[in-house]
């Protein structure tokens, strides 16, 4: 079983509360967390308004399925978020 994690880092321009930032990041939750090998969440900066870090988790037996979800992911938020992306981190483990 392969296991990869991507973390995300946003800056949020012009936002001014934290309702505002959930709903400019909605969309990150609604488009993947409903894949199957895929766990989405706000893992940093929850009570900030002009940052966040999402973490994506991505479960396969094949680390190439993970590499291939974790990439999804990310070329998908560089261009559909409502946010700027400062920073990505990406991890794949085999266990």
């Amino acid at each position: 079983m392969h296991i990869g994690l991507l973390a995300l880092d946003f800056y949020l321009a012009g936002c001014g509360s934290l309702k505002e930032k959930r709903r400019r990041l909605a969309r990150l939750r609604g488009k993947f967390g409903r894949v199957t090998n895929l766990a989405v969440c706000e893992s940093a900066f929850q009570d900030s308004h002009k940052r966040a870090r999402w973490s994506i988790v991505a479960v396969a037996g094949d680390a190439r399925v993970v590499e291939r979800s974790l990439t999804e992911v990310e070329q998908w938020v560089a261009q559909s978020v409502d946010a700027t992306l400062v920073d990505v981190d990406r991890e794949v483990i085999a266990t």
